[in-house]
């Protein structure tokens, strides 16, 4: 197995299991924005925190048990009585408020409300008190999905609705939702399975498409790296693999990786480290150092080590520890690749019986052949996942690619490049054009799915 990145888009439900248990950790998107946001109020429209109670199991006739959800709401630019409410899908990770990124900015020029609904078994808002395969069962998709309409209709119309809380009779406003990468794919599925209760939804680097062996991660992340940074990560690749090899505990120590007694494991946590240099927009970061240390005739190795460690580890905040397959076993709650490695993992912390359902998973959906409506399909041009989202157009569900300089994932809601070092994606984007005219694409979108259910037009940003 090589550091080369062996990333799969296996079927939705398991890699939401593995990402549960923190697999992947480096690539999960939702989960280092949160970890850079939490030191900061700044970074949030709000943190006050909403509880509502959700069904644990949407179906079955016979459980009837309920969890709390955490939820939280914004409501300082909302225009009464009939501004939009722009509902945020939280992802795979612990949602700790409304994150004050471009969304600020579309709630302003809309009048709308922003409502965002943690998800299912992260944060505070787990069934469970610990992480069990039995407990697991109901950590899904489909139920997620069931979760935002449940949540939709409480909001809209329950009696602890908005139109309780504002004092006026009922009024049923226009709901669009947004969300990026994983939560990018729930907004597209929102509309497609309910499209009674939304007006339209931004799908931002949303990754619609199930894959088993996701060769095209690789092939991008090559081609953003540009052919001398490309040929200094494969030669220390190949120097890492023969370390590996010869003595696996005194490479480790210098990575700081010594817990990772498996070797898969080590290697993930390389291939990550690696990779989320590309997936966010900043290959300069890792490739910088790399080339300067060729061209000086410097140890790849211990340049590539002191990236890992003062990078990725310190600034992003990866934690070593999520690449222990034998942390993985422990099941106690917490409030924060080649093949054969998934496979075997998946045997590991889940047991016999476990697998990726690929084909159902696009069956369900329609992987990029969705057949759905008023679904706006974003995505970066150096974005390794953009390859497992929509990316042809049609009339009813756009596709766009935004270009920039280094546009990594979710461009258009998080900035460009796309650093969590600097997450004020509202400032980043004047600062490109393509990104900045793309501001007229989505309120455009906006405006003329939401027509008709407002008072007033919306004028696109100058």
């Amino acid at each position: 197995m090589g550091l080369t990145v062996r990333l799969l888009v296996i079927s939705i439900e398991f890699l939401l299991m593995i990402l549960m248990f923190g697999v992947c950790t480096g690539l999960s998107t939702s989960r280092i924005f949160e970890r850079i946001r939490s030191n900061s109020t700044s970074k949030y429209l709000t943190k006050d925190e909403l509880w509502f109670n959700q069904t644990l199991d949407h179906f079955s006739p016979f459980d009837h048990r309920k969890f709390g959800q955490r939820y939280y709401e914004y409501l300082d630019e909302f225009r009464l009585p009939d501004g939009p409410i722009f509902l945020k899908i939280c992802g795979e990770s612990a949602c700790g408020g409304i994150s004050n990124d471009y969304m600020s900015i579309l709630a302003k020029k809309f009048g709308a409300a922003v409502v965002t609904l943690e998800h299912r078994y992260y944060g505070k808002s787990s069934p469970f008190k610990s992480l069990t395969t039995k407990n697991l069962r109901f950590l899904s998709s489909k139920q997620a999905l069931f979760d935002l309409a449940v949540f939709r209709q409480f909001y809209q119309a329950s009696s602890e609705s908005l139109n309780l809380k504002l004092n006026r009779t009922s009024i049923e406003n226009p709901w669009f939702v947004f969300g990026v990468s994983y939560a990018g794919a729930l907004s597209a599925w929102f509309r497609l399975k309910f499209p009674h209760l939304t007006c339209g939804s931004l799908a931002s680097s949303g990754v619609v498409l199930a894959v088993y062996n996701f060769t095209e991660f690789d092939q991008q992340v090559g081609e953003s790296a540009g052919p001398e940074c490309k040929a200094v990560l494969q030669e220390v690749t190949q120097l890492v693999e023969e370390k590996l090899a010869s003595n696996a505990k005194v490479l480790k120590t210098t990575f700081g990786a010594s817990e990772l007694k498996i070797d898969g494991d080590f290697l993930y946590f390389l291939a990550d480290a690696a990779a989320i240099a590309f997936q966010y927009g900043n290959p300069d970061k890792l490739c910088t150092p790399m080339t300067e240390a060729k061209k000086a005739g410097d140890d790849l190795v211990n340049a590539y080590a002191k990236y890992v460690k003062e990078y990725y580890v310190g600034s992003f905040g990866a934690e070593v520890q999520t690449y222990n397959q034998e942390k993985l076993k422990n099941t106690t709650l917490s409030d924060s690749s080649g093949d054969r490695y998934h496979l075997d993992l998946c045997k590991n912390v889940f047991g016999e019986g476990v697998y990726p359902v690929v084909d159902d998973t696009n069956l369900y959906y329609g992987g990029t052949d969705i057949a759905g409506s008023k679904i706006v399909f974003t995505n970066g041009s150096q974005d390794p996942w953009r390859h497992a989202s929509k990316q042809v157009s049609s009339p009813s569900m756009p596709s766009y690619i935004i270009t920039c300089e280094n546009c990594g994932h979710g461009s258009d809601l998080r900035g460009c490049p796309q650093s969590p070092l600097v997450p004020e994606g509202w400032y980043i984007f004047n600062l490109f054009a393509s990104v900045h005219n793309f501001e007229h694409i989505v309120t455009k979108h906006l405006n003329h799915m939401l027509q008709g259910t407002l008072r007033t037009a919306v004028h696109l940003m100058r």
